[in-house]
């Protein structure tokens, strides 16, 4: 079993900024493909960026050039900059960790981050 501790939510003016961490109790955490997905009220969850044990990286193309996502090895966590932030932003956003292969897959509790004005 792998716990999933997401932090760095909440409100922030659109054009702002702000960083998701999420901590894993993961043993062998380079293991792991670690991604954050988000849901907004009446939409079905969605991945926004995934980066895998080695640190290949893919993006939904609406957060492309706007997130990085990245992962300490060391520290077992991922993170994820949000940056330029849009009112379209706003969801639920929860980290997930999964081996590929298999059917190992873990999930956070969820942070929310509401972008407005």
């Amino acid at each position: 079993q792998v716990q999933l501790v997401e932090s760095g939510g909440g409100l922030v003016q659109p054009g702002g900024s702000l960083r998701l961490s999420c901590a894993a109790s993961a043993r062998i955490f380079n293991l792991y493909h670690m991604g954050w997905y988000r849901q907004a009220p009446g939409n079905q969850r969605e991945l926004v960026a995934q980066i895998t044990g080695g640190g290949t990286t893919n993006y939904a193309d609406s957060v492309k050039g706007r997130f990085i996502i990245s992962r300490d090895n060391a520290k077992n966590t991922v993170y994820l900059q949000m940056n330029s932030l849009k009112v379209e932003d706003t969801a639920v956003y929860s980290c997930n960790a999964n081996i590929p292969g298999t059917f190992i897959n873990f999930w956070g509790q969820g942070t929310q981050v509401t972008v407005s004005s």
